[in-house]
């Protein structure tokens, strides 16, 4: 099967996982910002952050921002997995939730 030569970069978001896609980049701009290493990534999630707020209906991310934000997701990911399996009852509610969210974002929007 031949691969494609031009990806699809847009994506459509809806109300829900914008506000999640948001909250992500935030968070991780909060981390990332005091080292000089991530200024890529610090930008790259600022980009993301305002194509999402200008139209989160139709939204155009470039080769490295999808790149960037996938690579997180799936971070993040596995962080919670490890988590979960730690923690008590309350806690493990708390990461199952977010898990399944950044899992389902993962699943349905950036499956290739």
């Amino acid at each position: 099967m031949a691969k494609s030569l031009f990806k699809n970069y847009n994506f459509n978001f809806d109300k829900n996982e914008s506000k999640i896609i948001i909250t992500f980049c935030n968070q991780a701009i909060k981390q990332m910002i005091a080292d000089t290493r991530f200024a890529k990534d610090v930008s790259s999630f600022e980009s993301i952050i305002s194509k999402i707020e200008t139209d989160s209906s139709n939204v155009k991310l470039t080769k490295d921002e999808k790149v960037r934000l996938v690579h997180q997701l799936q971070e993040n990911i596995k962080f919670l997995k490890t988590k979960i399996d730690k923690a008590w009852f309350f806690n493990r509610w708390l990461y199952k939730s977010m898990f399944n969210q950044y899992n389902n974002i993962l699943n349905n929007q950036f499956r290739d």
